[in-house]
C-alpha cells in the first residue's frame, strides 16, 4: 500500500486547516501582536492593481508561520469562506513526500474547486520544484493568491529571480527588533512623534533631546535582557531564561545545522558546519579571513568554510557585512565582518556566563544587535550594509548604509563606560561625506552633538535609544534617508 495515498493526505489537510470545520482560527495560533512583516504581507495581498505572491523568509522560531496564521484570521473575518483557504506545511513528511501536486489535488477534489482560493505554503524549500509549481500557479490560476514561508533565503531568492520574475515579492522576517520586543512584552507605548528617527535628533536642542531620553528611560531596563534571549517571540515572552537558551540551541540551532542545511545542500559531514558555526559565534562583530578559519579549524578545507559560511548565511543564521569604498579610496580586500544574526543565538549557543560582565564581549554582542538592526531596517532599499577599514592606521568605522549615488549614513559602536572618539578616528576623518554620522553610546546620560574638527556635527546616542528610535521609524513606515 503507498505511503501517500488520498486518504492520508486528506486527513493531514484536515489536521492542519480546522477553520473548515469551525469557521474561525484558534487565538493560540494566531497571536494578538502583529510584526511589520504582517503588514508588509498583507499590503501585497490587498494590491488589486499589481498582483504579487509573496514570500516570507527568515530564520526559524522568528514567527514567520504565525504571520501566515493573522493573515488567514483577518481573511476569514473579511468574509472570506474558510474552505477557500489552505495551508500546507513542507515540514511534514506525509506532504513532503506527496509532493505539492497531489497536494493541491486532493485538496481541490475534496474541499474546495474553486481555483479562487488562497494558498498559504509553509517551509516551501521543501516542495520539490517548488518555483516552478509557483510560476504555473500564478500563470494558470489567476484567482489564486500565494503566501509562502522558507528558511533558506538565497534558495528561495534565486527560485525569484530564475522563475518568479514579475510574479513574486521575498519579504524578509528577521528577529524581533528592541522596539517589537518591547511591545511583546507589554510595554506601554511611549507616544513618540510619529515622524521621529534617529538622525532628527541632530536637529532639536539638547533639551528636547533631554526629554526624549526621559521617556526612553522606561525601556533601558529591558534592554540587557533583549540582548540575552530577545529576537525570538516565544522566547521573549517564556518566564524561564535558562530554558529559552536550550530551546534556541534546539530548536532554531541545531535543527538547522543537522537538518535544513544538510536536507537542502547534500552536507555529508554536519559536525564540521557546527564546529564552523561556533567559531563564527565566538568572532561575531569581527573581520574573518577564510584562510585563517580552515587554519585554526584543523582538518576543514578552505572551500568547505567557504561554502558553509554561505549556506549559514542562506539559513539566515548570520550576516555578511562586506567593505565598502570612502572618500574614493577603493577596497583592497574583500574580506567580510561576520554578525550572527542575532545576539542571543550567540549567547546561547557560547554559553558563556560572563558576558554580562566582560566590556570586550559586550561590545560584541551590541555591535551584532546593531548591525542586524540597520540592515533589517534598510533591506528594501538600494543600499549596502558594510563597513570600512582604510587610511594609513587601518582605521574601521563598524556600520556604512551605503546608498548609491547619495551620502551614506556611518555608525560606530563605542559601547562602554567612557567612550571617546579622537579625531583621528574614521567616522571623523569622513563624517563630512555623510549624511548622517552616529556614534552609538552605552550610558544612558551619553546623548548629544559630537562636534568634528570641520564642524560636522555627530550624534551619540545610547544603544538602547538609537535600537528603539529605530524600531519605532520602522513602525511608521520611513525606510530611507531624509
Amino acid at each position: 500500500m503507498p505511503v501517500t495515498t488520498k486518504e492520508r493526505i486528506l486527513k493531514v489537510l484536515r489536521g492542519f486547516n480546522p477553520w473548515w470545520v469551525t469557521g474561525a482560527i484558534n487565538p493560540i495560533l494566531a497571536k494578538s501582536y502583529r510584526r511589520f512583516a504582517y503588514y508588509e504581507a498583507m499590503k501585497r495581498v490587498d494590491n488589486a492593481d499589481i498582483r504579487r505572491s509573496v514570500v516570507l523568509t527568515g530564520a526559524r522560531r522568528v514567527g514567520k508561520t504565525t504571520i501566515e496564521y493573522q493573515m488567514i484570521d483577518t481573511l476569514m473575518k473579511r468574509g472570506v469562506p474558510p474552505q477557500k483557504i489552505v495551508f500546507i506545511s513542507f515540514d511534514h513528511p506525509m506532504l513532503k513526500l506527496a509532493g505539492l501536486s497531489d497536494v493541491l489535488d486532493c485538496y481541490h477534489e475534496n474541499i474546495c474547486p474553486s481555483q479562487d482560493v488562497y494558498y498559504f505554503f509553509d517551509e516551501i524549500q521543501y516542495a520539490a520544484d517548488w518555483d516552478a509549481w509557483m510560476k504555473v500557479i500564478y500563470d494558470t490560476q489567476p484567482e489564486t493568491q500565494v503566501i509562502a514561508t522558507g528558511s533558506a533565503s538565497p534558495v528561495l531568492v534565486r527560485g525569484s529571480s530564475e522563475s518568479g520574475t514579475g510574479r513574486w515579492t521575498v519579504i524578509q522576517v528577521p528577529t524581533l527588533s528592541f522596539y517589537e520586543y518591547c511591545a511583546l512584552i507589554g510595554l506601554p507605548d511611549l507616544h513618540l512623534n510619529p515622524s521621529l528617527k534617529p538622525s532628527n535628533l541632530l536637529r532639536l536642542t539638547q533639551q528636547e533631546r533631554g526629554q526624549i531620553m526621559n521617556k526612553l528611560s522606561s525601556v533601558q531596563n529591558h534592554f540587557t535582557r533583549y540582548l540575552q534571549v530577545g529576537g525570538f517571540p516565544e522566547l521573549a515572552l517564556a518566564k524561564d531564561d535558562t530554558l529559552a537558551a536550550q530551546v534556541m540551541r534546539e530548536d532554531v540551532v541545531d535543527k538547522v545545522l543537522k537538518r535544513d542545511l544538510p536536507s537542502l545542500y547534500n552536507i555529508r559531514n554536519a559536525t564540521e558546519l557546527e564546529r564552523i558555526f561556533l567559531y563564527l559565534c565566538s568572532v561575531s562583530s569581527e573581520i574573518v579571513a577564510i584562510d585563517t578559519i580552515a587554519k585554526e579549524l584543523n582538518g576543514v578545507s578552505r572551500q568547505t568554510v567557504q561554502n558553509y559560511i554561505s549556506y549559514l548565511a542562506s539559513a539566515n543564521l548570520i550576516y555578511l557585512s562586506y567593505p565598502v569604498e570612502l572618500g574614493g579610496k577603493k577596497v583592497l580586500k574583500a574580506r567580510p565582518k561576520i554578525y550572527i544574526a542575532d545576539a542571543a543565538i550567540r549567547n546561547a549557543v557560547l554559553m558563556d556566563s560572563d558576558i554580562l560582565t566582560n566590556p570586550e564581549e559586550m561590545g560584541k554582542v551590541v555591535e551584532t544587535a546593531v548591525y542586524k538592526h540597520v540592515a533589517a531596517f534598510y533591506y528594501q532599499a538600494a543600499t549596502r550594509i558594510g563597513y570600512y577599514r582604510g587610511g594609513s592606521k587601518g582605521k574601521e568605522i563598524d556600520i556604512v548604509v551605503d546608498y548609491p549615488n547619495v551620502q551614506n549614513i556611518l555608525i560606530e559602536v563605542k559601547y562602554r563606560e567612557d567612550a571617546p572618539v579622537p579625531d583621528d578616528d574614521a567616522i571623523i576623518q569622513h563624517c563630512d561625506e555623510a549624511a548622517s554620522a552616529i556614534i552609538v553610546t552605552k550610558r544612558a546620560d551619553d546623548f548629544g552633538e559630537h562636534s568634528a574638527p570641520n564642524g560636522k556635527k555627530l550624534l551619540r546616542i545610547p544603544a538602547f535609544a538609537f535600537l528603539y528610535l529605530l524600531g519605532h521609524a520602522e513602525k511608521n513606515g520611513y525606510k530611507g534617508v531624509e
